[in-house]
């Protein structure tokens, strides 16, 4: 006989440009509350991968990488921080949970979600005005401060505040990453870990690319779009359409993850999928968004197209933009080339949905890069809360 559904509290949010299910550390299954396959299969029957339709329409899961999420949250381990953040990015068709990286986006909801949930001390939340949720990101062992709205001791989700990728408007949630860049040591050494702001990057049987590769935010390989023959003003359906196109962007970050010393073979880049990302950049020019909004060439400093999970990403990951602003940052980048060479402490980009904006201050100590902190807004919303079903014996 089957096993019975059980029921599992959780709730689906949607943060920035992404939306996933949210769980407690305590309410998953007891085999589930530590890593391993337990863990792994739960998750992915909650999403409903692997499913070799592409739909996930037996799951929570929206069949885009943007909404294949998984976050599972606690009481903070770490002196001086509210809450542990754990992020699973869930492969659609494939059994596959890719833990290496975080999301920046579904970031912006785990300080509402902290709040309440009873992982911040009430002592810490104010009833109106600003709290500032300090989380430690489990997956790359960095700082994140959330500044979440609260009214009437209430986290404020509504408001006026807009973000191109997002249909309706919500209330502004400002997140900081602190030291974004990589450490020493850290899976893929320093914030360059070629110790080049440009490499040349060779990938056999498709070319060699000037690229920066770069640990800010998430690990991601810069190239210039027109070495990759594109003009950065690419929507999804251009990139998405195309079979062969999807294949040579997943070998040259196959390629890129190895210079980056993130695998030793491009063979390991498949069991890999969530990290480096890749993207590509040009210098500013006007285009029409998906939504159809007209972006105009002076209300951006460049254009900047990504690649999540494979597949171009309908705006842009929060992580990414972290990698982006860092980059433009620091002299020399092919990111702070395309945005015209002159220095900053905040870019505006164009990306499929619109535009963003991001800051970061980049300084240069004993011969070597860093930066302090990276800053953008973004926002969330509860899209339901209660218990999420699966078969007793999926894990």
């Amino acid at each position: 006989m089957s096993s019975p559904q059980i029921k599992i509290p959780a709730t689906y949010m949607r943060g920035g440009t992404s939306k996933g299910v949210f769980f407690n550390l305590d309410d998953l299954p007891e085999a589930a509350q530590t890593p391993g396959k337990a863990r792994d299969m739960l998750l992915l029957r909650v999403i409903g991968s692997p499913d070799p339709y592409g739909k996930h329409t037996d799951g929570m899961g929206g069949a885009t990488s943007s909404t294949s999420k998984t976050v599972i949250l606690s009481k903070s381990s770490k002196a001086e921080h509210d809450v542990d953040y754990l992020f699973g990015q869930v492969a659609i068709d494939k059994p596959f949970i890719d833990w290496s990286g975080n999301c920046g986006n579904l970031t912006a909801a785990v300080g509402s979600f902290a709040i309440s949930n009873g992982l911040v001390a009430p002592d810490r939340i104010p009833q109106n005005g600003i709290c500032t949720v300090r989380i430690w990101q489990a997956n790359i062992n960095k700082t994140i401060i959330a500044h979440v709205p609260m009214t009437n001791g209430k986290v404020q989700e509504t408001g006026e505040f807009e973000l191109d990728g997002v249909t309706f408007p919500a209330a502004e949630v400002q997140i900081e990453f602190l030291d974004p860049a990589a450490d020493e040591g850290e899976d893929g050494g320093a914030m360059f870990p070629t110790g080049n702001l440009v490499d040349s990057l060779e990938v056999p049987g498709i070319g060699t690319f000037k690229a920066t590769l770069i640990n800010a935010g998430i690990p991601t390989i810069f190239v210039n779009a027109a070495d990759i023959g594109y003009s950065g003003t690419e929507l999804q359906d251009a990139i998405n359409g195309d079979a062969a196109a999807l294949s040579r962007f997943e070998t040259i970050r196959a390629y890129g993850a190895v210079k980056m010393g993130l695998i030793t073979d491009i063979s390991e880049a498949a069991e890999r999928a969530h990290t480096p990302k890749i993207a590509f950049v040009a210098p500013p020019q006007s285009y029409v968004s998906s939504s159809g909004k007209q972006v105009n060439t002076k209300d951006i400093d460049l254009l900047v197209r990504a690649l999540s999970m494979g597949k171009l990403h309908h705006a842009m990951m929060g992580t990414a933009a972290v990698a982006i602003g860092t980059a433009a940052a620091i002299p020399g980048t092919l990111v702070h080339l395309a945005a015209g060479g002159v220095d900053r402490e905040a870019v505006s980009f164009g990306h499929p949905s619109g535009t963003l904006r991001v800051g970061a201050a980049a300084t240069k100590v004993n011969g070597q890069w860093t930066v302090t902190k990276a800053i953008m807004s973004r926002s969330a919303r509860v899209l339901m809360e209660g218990v999420v079903r699966v078969p007793g014996d999926c894990f």
